[in-house]
């Protein structure tokens, strides 16, 4: 199993981390200093280093710098521990070159989670080059746009027609233990509707959204509906996409929708000059948990059932879609999603999103683009 060092000087976390990582079945070396955490990493060339930010003799910024000068040791991945009150050290940390943090106090869920992600950016990496989806669908979308409407429309038709059963609603329920879920709205909607006619807005809305929901099932969501001018889908593992998870997956279908955002600005521009337009822009979230898919019908009426997303996960990612919105960011995905993509993607700034109604903030980072 792959070698750790654990650099805290507090005694009763290090026990913590070195009894969870030791449990999980890795070789674990503990520093009480970031002196003497540097000499075992030295000495030892653990394949993870986890470090404590506020030590003696050596902090963890210092650390870090002196791993990432030394050409030996440079691209070994890097964990800051730091509590929830230091948040001016996220910001140093990830600048400075650390690969992720985790605020104290923590789950051992949650190192766990993190510390997987960093030995598995190899894997994902590998996984991300060999994805035949890619070509797939660069080609559908640069040589074959025919093919690719008669595609969307093959797997929507087959889609209502599974989804949407005559049936009571209740039974056929569907439960995902992990999903990613993807919503994203037109920002300056309204600005937007005050400068163009009716008729003129909804050419706008179908022609954009025409292309989102190509871009969504092309890369496999397992759900999709509107919602006000906002869209919302729902990644999961599925027997025709195995090889590529479901996290990777709607961060691909993301990074395509920012796309066709900056083709519809082209088109505004070229459709109507002079207008004095605002520029058209989306805001994109992700974030990943558990999802349930339930039928809902009218038993008075009759009316066919609906499928509605329901769960934290769905409720936590249009909060953070508006949440997000202040940072600037495209794409803000929460650090739930990009742990299991690590290795794949780039990622920009990092903050803890505050999300109203909850006591805890949502740690998440701007999303990019592909590490490739």
């Amino acid at each position: 199993m792959p070698l750790i060092v654990v650099m805290e000087d507090d005694a009763g976390t290090r026990m913590l981390v070195a009894s969870v990582l030791k449990k999980d079945g890795y070789e674990v070396l503990t520093a009480e200093n970031g002196a003497k955490g540097l000499e075992l990493v030295t000495q030892h060339h653990p394949a993870l280093i986890i470090s404590d930010v506020q030590m003696p003799e050596m902090n963890g910024f210092q650390m870090l710098a002196a791993v990432r000068q030394a050409p030996e040791l440079a691209s070994t991945p890097v964990i800051l521990l730091t509590s929830l009150q230091e948040r001016a050290h996220m910001r140093i940390g990830m600048n400075t070159g650390a690969d992720d943090y985790i605020t104290k106090p923590f789950r051992p869920g949650e190192l766990r989670e993190a510390v997987t992600a960093q030995l598995n950016k190899r894997v994902m990496r590998a996984t991300l080059q060999s994805m035949a989806v890619d070509a797939a669908v660069q080609t559908a979308l640069e040589e074959q746009k025919h093919q690719l409407a008669k595609l969307y429309e093959r797997r929507l038709a087959k889609e209502l027609s599974d989804r949407w059963p005559t049936g009571d609603g209740g039974a056929d329920d569907e439960k995902f233990a992990h999903a990613t879920v993807l919503f994203v709205d037109m920002l300056n909607y309204a600005t937007m509707a005050e400068k163009l006619s009716s008729a003129e807005l909804s050419d706008l809305v179908k022609k954009f959204y025409g292309s989102v929901g190509d871009t969504v099932h092309l890369f496999g969501a397992h759900h999709m509906q509107f919602i006000g001018e906002g869209l919302l889908a729902v990644f999961v593992d599925s027997a025709d996409t195995k090889s590529v998870n479901h996290g990777l997956r709607a961060v691909r279908a993301a990074l395509g929708l920012v796309d066709s955002a900056h083709r519809m600005r082209q088109f505004l521009q070229t459709q109507f000059p002079g207008r004095d337009l605002p520029r058209f822009d989306v805001s994109v979230a992700l974030h990943g948990g558990a999802v349930t898919l339930t039928r809902l019908q009218d038993p008075l009426y009759g009316a066919a059932a609906q499928t509605l997303p329901v769960g934290d996960a769905v409720s936590a990612t249009m909060l953070l879609q508006k949440q997000g919105q202040p940072q600037g960011w495209a794409i803000t995905a929460s650090m739930a999603v990009l742990r299991g993509v690590t290795g794949a993607v780039k990622i920009g700034g990092r903050a803890l999103i505050d999300l109203p109604g909850r006591s805890v903030p949502l740690d998440a980072a701007e999303l990019v683009g592909l590490a490739l």
